[in-house]
């Protein structure tokens, strides 16, 4: 069995996740996990693919011919250690260019490993100003865990860390 990384993009249009799922259900592929969106009139998407290995030559071949669409495929070759700890971060701040950047500095300075990262734009309620939300999720041992916060929350003194495990 092999792992497929799809990672496509283009123009969106109606039916290219439908164009998507037949082609990989033709080839008898298991969509697994997804992140698909809507982007400045573009799709975007990353699907994770099980596939017969028999079976993916022809369905990687397949995929890369949709018309329109921009696909980049991977074989996936799981290789990271479990980690001690998963930790999910809601991080709220006033929204600023390089916010992303400081975020990601600071976990891969404390030695966590980003492993998802969800992020939007909104305006306050009250001000109007623009606002970054972001939910992260972070592999990092378990004793690391309050040192990280804490360079996190050092960024700026309206950034907000809320903590799940």
């Amino acid at each position: 069995m092999n792992n497929l990384v799809v990672s496509c993009i283009g123009p969106d249009q109606a039916g290219l996740v439908d164009t998507l799922s037949k082609i990989i259900s033709k080839h008898q592929g298991n969509w697994q996990v997804s992140s698909l969106h809507h982007l400045s009139g573009f799709f975007a998407g990353v699907i994770e693919v099980a596939v017969a290995k028999d079976n993916s030559e022809a369905l990687i071949s397949e995929l890369k011919a949709i018309n329109g669409l921009s696909c980049q495929i991977e074989v996936a070759e799981p290789n990271m250690p479990k980690a001690a700890s998963n930790l999910v971060l809601e991080i709220t701040a006033n929204d600023r260019a390089g916010i992303v950047q400081e975020v990601s500095s600071v976990i891969h300075n404390q030695s966590g490993n980003l492993i998802k990262l969800v992020s939007s734009q909104a305006s306050a309620a009250n001000s109007g100003q623009d606002i970054f939300k972001a939910k992260v999720q972070v592999s990092i041992k378990e004793q690391s865990i309050d040192e990280l916060i804490a360079a996190l929350e050092q960024i700026s003194n309206d950034l907000m860390v809320d903590v799940s495990r």
